[in-house]
């Protein structure tokens, strides 16, 4: 499986898929003009408002988030029928993996056999748990298997295997030489997936977080109000993403009786089918959103042309409208919280705060850990080379799979307890919420060492005898670690908070939607009359409910911080609610920083005796 072959797709269903697209995307772009407008208005009265009190300590890291660049031989199955063959795999920076029939043929700079962005895949090491995987398509595909033909995957144990599986993908079936290899590959590829699944994610531009906003709108007019794992990837791998969950009912009823073979043969035939599909979806997607381009951009100029001068008037008639608001819903709205939510509320909260405490706690146990491998490196006075050495892999920790691993794999302890959780709220998110621990993890570690660095460049002069310079990086190290300990204080609580919203808030809504959602036509008038796509009634009527029911998880992360020792107050961030009349009282706070944070418990050893100085950088 993964080599590439004829579509099974005729012309006439490759025309019909594009059908499909072009009528995703003119449902879709209205949602996402009005986030656009949404977002600007947003940000502009972020800029106006006052500015946030507790500000990151640490610098921001000027490196962009990357996968560490690995290559090297493996074996695949693929072909017609599949036979293991040896290739030569390369996984680029971007987390694009491609494939070449042998290394020369890489080096030459030839064409590739196959290559794939690694959006939305999982791997399984056992081959036993990926034929598990199989064996439940073939019951939902042609139920009983037990009498097909053997099959040459079945026949030849795999001993070191990396199966990649993607919902809507063939398959990619790679066996490594060697358990250490096997090793590597797994660590990377999972980088590379959590690299190209949190793109928008990370993103904090105006016009990537209208377009999550319009696509969880989008889907929520369809009548689905859980957040999932659908806004992993670009926003074309989104949008192919929300097209092929529309499509698949359709394509299992309609295709699946005509695949070719019996129980693990056809499913292997099915997911060609659906790597197919996905092609045409996604080349439609992605053409489509390129030609929305050019609007998109001269649409963000005029909106803050337009939006600007106007925009103490909006945010006024907003106030006014969502006071209105929030009398009618808040006795609704207590009511669904006392029933539905209250119960399991603080144990969401605790095994959010898990899954991040343990994830940067292990950064903050790596940083120091560097820091003293690098200052009792220096103590046996190295060579300048050497030297140099060492502290560029002090800089490149970060984006060292195998060193981070200890933090990413902290983020994935409490993954199955918290999908228990949530399942009752409808959030089917788990593996959105541990990448973002792990990227959050990655992006503290980057912050400190160029934090780190910076700071030791700047302490270090020729003016300098070696113990003045050991005294100079001593403070700096106790700076950092500082820093750290703030900076990791509130991006947990940020961190946090956002998933509480993310998981109750659709919930919420949904509650709600028969009774208080009908009341919305009555304030309806005032927006209108307002003429800007900016302000709109639902926009409003969300951003009351999202801050009333901030007032009472913040209570809850209150609770949570303290029964964790950390004394961070909950400081003002960026994404304090719009309706901050019903969320003030909990989301205020003064200046502080953490006494105590997740790690901080590892003794602070003193530093090791240093060479001359001007060694470090020179």
């Amino acid at each position: 499986m993964g080599g590439r072959s004829s579509s099974p797709l005729d012309k006439r269903q490759q025309q019909h898929l594009k059908g499909q697209v072009d009528a995703l995307l003119r449902n879709f772009l209205p949602q996402y003009r009005g986030q656009l407008a949404a977002s600007i208005l947003q940000q502009i009265s972020l800029e106006l408002g006052p500015q946030e009190l507790a500000r990151c300590q640490l610098l921001h890291s000027k490196k962009l988030p990357r996968v560490r660049e690995h290559r090297g031989p493996l074996t695949q199955l693929w072909g017609h029928p599949p036979q293991w063959q040896p290739i030569f795999c390369v996984l680029r920076g971007d987390g694009r993996l491609e494939w070449f029939s042998h290394r020369e043929e890489y080096e030459n700079g030839g064409r590739p056999l196959g290559s794939t962005a690694l959006t939305g895949y999982t791997i399984l090491t056992s081959q036993r748990e990926y034929l598990r995987l199989l064996d439940a398509l073939c019951a939902d595909s042609s139920g009983d298997h037990t009498q097909e033909e053997p099959d040459p995957l079945l026949e030849m144990p795999v001993n070191f295997p990396l199966f990649l599986q993607h919902p809507f993908r063939r398959h990619l079936c790679f066996s490594a030489a060697t358990g250490e290899a096997q090793r590597s590959w797994r660590l990377v590829l999972q980088g590379g997936i959590r690299l190209r699944g949190t793109v928008l994610q990370r993103s904090q531009a105006p016009a990537a977080l209208a377009f999550l906003d319009a696509i969880r709108l989008y889907r929520q007019h369809q009548g689905h109000f859980g957040h999932d794992d659908v806004t992993l990837g670009s926003d074309a791998e989104v949008l192919t993403t929300v097209l092929m969950r529309e499509l698949l009912p359709a394509l299992r009823a309609q295709t699946l009786p005509g695949l070719r073979g019996v129980g693990r043969a056809r499913v292997w035939a099915w997911t060609e089918l659906l790597d197919a599909v996905h092609a045409v979806v996604l080349a439609g997607a992605s053409a489509g959103l390129r030609a929305f381009q050019p609007e998109k951009d001269e649409l963000l100029v005029a909106l803050e042309k337009t939006i600007r001068p106007d925009v103490d008037q909006m945010l006024q008639l907003r106030a006014r409208v969502a006071g209105r608001l929030r009398a009618e819903v808040q006795g609704p709205l207590e009511s669904c919280l006392h029933r539905k939510v209250d119960a399991q509320l603080p144990r969401v909260t605790q095994t959010l705060l898990n899954t991040v405490e343990a994830a940067l706690a292990a950064v903050q146990a790596l940083l120091v850990q560097g820091m003293d491998r690098l200052y009792c490196h220096l103590r046996g006075k190295p060579s300048g080379v050497r030297l140099r050495k060492e502290v560029y892999s002090f800089g490149e920790m970060p984006w060292d799979p195998e060193l981070m691993q200890t933090c990413y794999r902290e983020a994935e302890r409490s993954k199955g307890r918290l999908r228990q959780l949530v399942a009752p709220f409808g959030f089917l998110g788990t593996q959105s919420v541990v990448f973002g621990a792990q990227d959050l993890a990655q992006q503290l570690m980057a912050d400190a060492v160029a934090t780190f660095l910076q700071l030791a460049d700047q302490c270090l002069t020729t003016a300098l005898d070696c113990n003045q310079a050991a005294q100079q990086l001593e403070k700096v190290r106790g700076r950092v670690l500082k820093k750290f300990q703030s900076d990791s204080g509130s991006a947990q609580r940020r961190f946090i908070r956002r998933w509480q919203i993310c998981i109750f808030l659709p919930f919420v809504l949904s509650q709600l939607e028969p009774s208080c959602k009908a009341e919305l036509p009555e304030f309806e008038g005032d927006v209108l009359a307002m003429g800007s796509p900016a302000l709109t009634i639902e926009g409003i009527y969300e951003d009351v409910i999202r801050g009333l029911l901030l007032q009472r998880t913040d209570r809850e992360l209150k609770k949570a911080l303290g029964a964790s020792n950390v004394s961070c107050a909950l400081d003002c961030c960026s994404d304090a609610p719009w309706d901050q009349e019903g969320a003030d009282e909990e989301t205020e706070a003064s200046r502080g920083t953490c006494s105590r944070q997740p790690g901080s418990g590892s003794e602070v050893q003193p530093l090791c005796p240093l060479p001359p100085p001007g060694m470090l950088w020179n």
